[in-house]
């Protein structure tokens, strides 16, 4: 069983030298949920609660969350990204679903940086709702899909095919 990229020979956290890789293109796509009572749902859908809009203000972090992952993920590396889209649909009357896709041109991949920002954008749409629904749950943070880099690509939906 080979090591975690993470950790050196003795099991210490370390940062991974990315410093003889090459610098490709690189995707990663992540998605979150966030559950909540239909009278709140309908309450973002018509911006109807007092903070404001919540989708706009969710936008916001998401992508602010990703450029800023590095400072709260301990090992990961600052990249400059060059894209990062939060985007969110309704997949029932209560559930939006958030999908978060970040682009870099760089030495390691954005997966940390698109988990980080669907979860960041959860969190804000429950910061936003909270007055009026405080059982609000995210869940299914997940990282759809990734592109680039010395593994290449990867899709969940691959993934799941391959475990049946």
């Amino acid at each position: 069983m080979s090591r975690l990229s993470h950790t050196d020979e003795a099991g210490a956290a370390r940062m991974v030298d990315v410093g003889d890789k090459s610098v490709t293109k690189r995707v990663a796509v992540a998605e979150a949920q966030v559950r909540m009572l239909p009278a709140t749902a309908e309450l973002i859908k018509s911006n109807s609660l007092k903070k404001g809009d919540v989708l706009a203000a969710a936008r916001l972090a998401g992508v602010m969350a990703a450029k800023k992952t590095s400072d709260l993920i301990p090992l990961c590396h600052p990249l400059a990204i060059t894209s990062a889209l939060v985007d969110f649909s309704w997949v029932s009357e209560n559930v939006i679903a958030i999908t978060a896709t970040v682009k870099v041109d760089g030495k390691t991949g954005v997966e940390m940086e698109a988990l980080t920002a669907a979860s960041v954008a959860g969190l804000t749409i429950y910061d936003m709702a909270k007055a009026v629904d405080k059982n609000m749950e995210i869940t299914g943070l997940r990282l759809l899909s990734k592109e680039g880099g010395k593994s290449g690509s990867y899709s969940r939906t691959d993934a799941q095919e391959d475990k049946n």
